[in-house]
């Protein structure tokens, strides 16, 4: 949950560098954290999923960019995703690669716990 919370209060931080567990444990709690929600929508009359899906959009795309520069590639390989199957597919893939070690153009290795 640590995570999840490190995330979220680096809410709109495009720059820098999310190692794999940042991501992935993000990434795990949001999907249990969707489920919920989505199990809890019928009994708000269809308002909660839609609310929290504008609300965690911009930190999902913010971890997803810090991973990205981790393994030292661009933000702009989000948009690969604009390839249907395919482009989620090496999305995924590189979000499993190991982190670049040392500093990379991105700035300086993360560290392995949130602070």
């Amino acid at each position: 949950m640590d995570w999840y919370i490190y995330v979220l209060k680096h809410y709109a931080v495009f720059s820098g560098r999310a190692n794999r567990p940042e991501y992935w444990m993000f990434t795990l709690i949001n999907v249990v954290v969707s489920l919920v929600v989505t199990m809890l929508n019928g009994l708000t009359h269809g308002v909660l999923a839609p609310l929290y899906s504008l609300f965690i959009i911009i930190p999902s795309l913010a971890v997803q960019v810090r991973r990205l520069h981790d393994i030292n590639r661009s933000a702009w390989w989000l948009l690969i995703v604009l390839i249907p199957v395919i482009g989620s597919i090496i999305l995924v893939i590189f979000s499993a690669l190991p982190g670049t070690p040392g500093p990379n153009a991105y700035g300086p290795q993360p560290a392995d716990r949130p602070t």
